[in-house]
């Protein structure tokens, strides 16, 4: 075997590096030196010490042995040799938008009435000496934690996050207490803010767990320090502290989280969240509170059954809630929705409304008065003034019983007695004025109950199910109604036959009245060309006869002009010549008495003057028929009768006027008269 020989030097180095490693060894065990990074912190427990060990609690305040209430934070620390134990732990950091919960292992023992530490004055977690000295109690705290790194001496304080428990030294029991704090607050979704969406329709109820107990009587906590303006504004329930010390007691709480984010300590308080309150159109919310101060009855001394207060005292209010979302705490009361628009109850088995006011209705069981038993199908149309709903609440407790337990029995009392008055024929015949008297007189007993009955309408009358008495009835008055129906058609078709006779005379006459007219329309013409005729013959008849007058005239004036200016002649030259005057005179006298002479005769040659004048209208109207062309007879004769039978046409009416005149007036021809000689 091989014997290793060292120098003197290598022995020497051996030594120094074996002292140099117990050296480091025991340096290292005495905790002279220590580091820290910046990322986590170092709890101190002092191992020992002059003072001695704690005699209360759990932290060393005043040097003792034991932990000790600052933290080593990051970088070299140079500490007395074998006196203090590092327990090297990591920063608190809790994430955005979630919670951290501290319980304190020392401090002020909890009173048996408080649920958390109270966090006043002791609200400083990173500072222990601070939280102990000024009074800070032990035990789960009511302050939380938001979102940041905190440098927290996990030896008095052990918080909880959703990803991990920040502690040291914890012994089994610590750790079953903390797993089941910390399932519970998960339970609740205590790590996280409550959030309420807009678009949910939903509200916050929320149960505080810590405080004074309610009153006796009252089971919701009435609202405290609501106002921001308030010293003690706990900003819904966020400050646990503000809200009790503003008076808030623990349990349900009328106040109502709305629309938005919360960072609640769910230890202190718990939310449920309950669906708003929708009032629809055409419906009315009629407010029954539990909760609230007392108030006088405002309902009025004619009302007595039951009273109504103002809003926000305990009781039905007067005033409804309108169509609107509201964030109503339902376990402080009930919204008994009113219907404000016109609805219809349907007394019929097989239909109801939406409303399902009528669901259990059915129709009306009569007895006639001839002992027939129909059943009577019929509808209400009822109508609620929105500010008398909660007087009809308050009345009946809500539409539905007011239907059923009222309204039903009512309206089928009515009609029973009705058609105990009534025959079934009757009842079928005179719905119509059955109908309008109901709705008259139910209309105020309606109103009796602040309810307006807009209309009654009645259906037909029907048997019950295995019942055909009222069919055999229906069958008899149907073919009564076909008989009446036949007597009524024979009647028209009658009077149809007589209208077409009258038709058919009507049209015959229409056809032969072109033909009247047309042979009326003829004799008319005729009467006309004859009329204008007779008129154009006495028009020249006149104008010959005023023409022979004229001449006549002439003749005789022209005669005394002359004998007038002979006489006048002779007269002037009477004196002068008076034999040859007087013969002058004689000559022309004889001269015009003869002249007169000679025109006499002419005109009784030809008859006389009237019959001059005839026969000249007679020649007239013989040259006029023949340049007309016109029948010496006419066609169609118009003329009246005499006593020997009249002369027809125009003919013979001038012929016997020609005769006529030369007869004379009394029938005797007209003889010639001898001119008599004068001397």
């Amino acid at each position: 075997m091989e014997t290793l020989y060292l120098s003197p030097m290598g022995w020497k180095a051996i030594g120094i590096a074996v002292t140099l490693i117990v050296l480091a060894t025991l340096f290292r065990l005495s905790g002279v030196i220590r580091y820290i990074p910046n990322d986590r912190l170092g709890i101190l427990e002092k191992l020992w010490s002059f003072r001695g060990s704690v005699d209360n609690g759990f932290i060393a305040l005043y040097g003792e042995a034991g932990f000790q209430p600052e933290v080593v934070r990051g970088g070299l620390h140079f500490f007395m040799p074998f006196q203090y134990a590092m327990h090297r732990a990591n920063l608190v950091t809790i994430p955005q938008g979630q919670i951290g919960y501290v319980f304190a292992r020392d401090g002020e023992p909890l009173p048996p009435t408080q649920t958390l530490a109270s966090n006043v004055d002791a609200d400083d977690f990173q500072d222990v000496r601070g939280f102990l000295t000024k009074g800070g109690q032990k035990g789960p705290q009511r302050k939380i934690l938001r979102e940041g790194t905190y440098a927290i001496n996990l030896a008095q304080f052990i918080v909880l996050t959703a990803q991990s428990t920040y502690a040291v030294n914890l012994n089994a029991s610590e750790q079953r207490l903390f797993a089941d704090m910390s399932n519970l607050i998960t339970q609740r979704n205590g790590f996280e803010p409550v959030v309420i969406h807009d678009a949910e329709d939903l509200i916050g109820i929320v149960t505080i767990h810590d405080g004074p107990a309610l009153p006796d009587g009252e089971i919701i906590a009435p609202t405290v320090a609501n106002n921001p303006k308030d010293p003690n504004f706990h900003n819904n329930f966020q400050d646990p502290e503000k809200f009790l010390n503003a008076g808030g007691y623990r349990g349900r709480q009328l106040q109502v989280l709305a629309d938005g984010s919360y960072f609640l300590n769910r230890i202190f308080a718990t939310v449920e969240l309950v669906e708003k309150t929708i009032i629809d159109v055409g419906t009315v919310g009629v407010v029954v509170s539990y909760t609230g101060r007392r108030s006088a009855d405002i309902s009025g001394q004619s009302y007595r059954h039951g009273e109504l207060v103002e809003a926000g005292a305990r009781g039905v209010w007067s005033t409804p809630l309108l169509p609107g979302k509201y964030a109503f705490n339902t376990y402080a009361g009930n919204i008994i929705v009113v219907p404000t628009t016109n609805f219809v109850l349907k007394w019929t088995k097989e239909q109801f409304g939406e409303h399902r006011l009528d669901e259990n209705l059915s129709e009306v069981s009569l007895i006639t008065k001839d002992a027939f038993e129909p059943v009577l199908p019929l509808s209400v149309v009822v109508h609620i003034d929105y500010m008398k709903a909660p007087l009809v609440v308050q009345r009946f407790g809500d539409i539905k019983r007011l239907v059923e337990q009222t309204l039903d029995p009512m309206v089928s009392a009515y009609f029973k007695n009705i058609a105990q008055t009534k025959t079934l024929i009757e009842l079928l015949q005179e719905r119509s004025e059955i109908q309008r008297k109901s709705g008259d007189e139910m209309r105020e007993k309606f109103g009796s109950y602040s309810l307006e009955l807009q209309e009654v309408l009645i259906g037909t009358p029907r048997a019950n199910n295995g019942q055909n008495s009222i069919e055999q009835i229906l069958i008899q008055l149907r073919e009564r109604q076909i008989a009446v129906e036949k007597v009524e058609t024979y009647k028209l078709q009658e009077a149809a036959a007589i209208q077409e006779r009258t038709l058919r005379e009507k049209e015959a006459l229409a056809e032969q009245q072109a033909k009247i007219t047309t042979s009326a329309l003829t004799i008319e013409i005729s009467e006309n060309e004859g009329k204008a005729q007779l008129a154009r013959t006495r028009q020249q008849a006149e104008t010959i006869q005023v023409t022979a007058k004229a001449e006549a005239e002439k003749v005789r004036l022209a005669g005394l002009g002359e004998a007038d200016r002979i006489k006048a002649v002779a007269l002037a030259d009477a004196e002068r010549i008076k034999a040859t005057g007087l013969a002058d005179a004689q000559k022309v006298r004889a001269i015009g008495l003869a002249e007169a002479e000679a025109t006499e005769k002419k005109v009784a040659a030809f008859g006389g003057p009237d019959y001059q004048l005839n026969s000249q209208v007679l020649m007239r109207f013989a040259e006029a028929i023949e340049n007309g062309r016109l029948p010496l007879v006419p066609q169609i004769q118009v003329g009246g009768g005499g006593e020997k039978g009249a002369t027809n046409g125009l003919v013979e009416m001038m012929l016997s006027m020609l005769v006529a005149d030369r007869l004379g007036p009394q029938g005797a021809p007209v003889a010639a008269t001898a001119p008599v000689e004068q001397h």
